[in-house]
């Protein structure tokens, strides 16, 4: 495939490659994945592959004997927060290696992917153009262009400069614009009625939003460790707003479809994107408490503005499917 010479969007992307590969059959994910692998281990290229479970055991398999060289991940269980692939499995993977071209297969959207979840992975495709940019990487990411949603397939074509589709050479996207939809993702999240609502207001209130926290999780249930999982959202939450935005926080829980919801809403407008979704050591500080909440949730969503700023951290309710 040769690569398209220029996007409708600029983007440093000198030895970087975001191609979205669209399939839909698993013959045509094979045909075109299986030599994009094969290729790198002959090129001595350190390859990561993260894809649904399903998907990861048929590459294991045509692989055969060549799997022991490839890192593979079940993207269901790695990504099961998309806030957390670009910091803890993308990335890490990339430095890593970092002397080194790296070739990734990375899968973040699938059919059973909910709504709610959608947002956050359409900004993490988005946000992988700037993560690498200038770095030898090429991240291909495949979409079931059989059993997405039409408006997903659009998305995607608008996240990713080069479109590859079996049996058809590389295409440039025409409608490559991955800063606009993110911007039009960055949606307002909605306060529950019944939530329970707490505010801290300075470094001494941090103690009793932790009780707060572990006191709800109690009246739901959660299990010790998913408790104290909840705790440190909390405290991470509550600590980046007084410390970095400047501002008290409001915190408030509320349970939803199966999941525990952690609200923080703080005076502060997050201007960086990346922030907790590089590796930790090289986060800003405010970066650093968000890795920390994608490492630990479910998932995570935020919604900024010029003064405000709104983070909404999902726990899964023990034994929710």
């Amino acid at each position: 495939m040769d690569r398209p010479d220029a996007t409708t969007e600029q983007i440093d992307d000198a030895g970087f490659a975001h191609p979205a590969l669209f399939y839909r059959t698993q013959q045509e994910y094979l045909d075109c994945l299986l030599p994009f692998i094969t290729e790198g281990l002959d090129a001595g290229q350190p390859v990561l592959v993260a894809v649904p479970g399903p998907n990861l055991a048929a590459l294991h398999d045509g692989l055969g004997p060549s799997a022991v060289g490839v890192t593979m991940a079940d993207m269901t269980e790695v990504g099961r927060n998309p806030g957390r692939i670009l910091g803890e499995v993308l990335s890490g993977f990339v430095e890593k290696h970092r002397r080194q071209p790296v070739r990734i297969i990375g899968e973040p959207i699938w059919p059973t992917r909910s709504e709610v979840e959608y947002p956050a992975c359409v900004q993490h495709e988005a946000l992988i153009n700037h993560a690498f940019a200038g770095r030898s990487v090429t991240v291909v990411c495949p979409y079931d262009a059989a059993h997405l949603k039409p408006n997903v397939i659009a998305d995607a074509r608008s996240t990713h400069p080069v479109l590859w589709q079996a049996g058809s050479p590389e295409q440039t996207s025409a409608t490559f614009a991955p800063d606009a939809v993110w911007a039009r993702c960055n949606q307002p999240l909605s306060t529950q009625a019944t939530a329970v609502k707490y505010t801290v207001q300075t470094l001494a209130d941090l103690s009793g939003a932790r009780a707060f926290a572990a006191a709800y999780a109690k009246w739901f249930g959660l299990s010790g460790d998913r408790t104290v999982e909840l705790q440190l959202i909390t405290n991470e939450l509550a600590t980046s707003s007084l410390m970095d935005a400047g501002s008290s926080c409001r915190l408030a829980l509320w349970q939803h479809d199966g999941h525990l919801v952690c609200e923080a809403r703080d005076r502060g407008h997050l201007d960086d994107p990346l922030a907790g979704r590089r590796p930790y050591e090289s986060d800003t500080s405010r970066g650093q408490g968000l890795g920390v909440v994608n490492g630990l949730a479910d998932l995570v969503r935020i919604h900024t503005t010029g003064d405000e700023t709104t983070i909404h951290a999902y726990l899964r309710l023990d034994g929710a499917a």
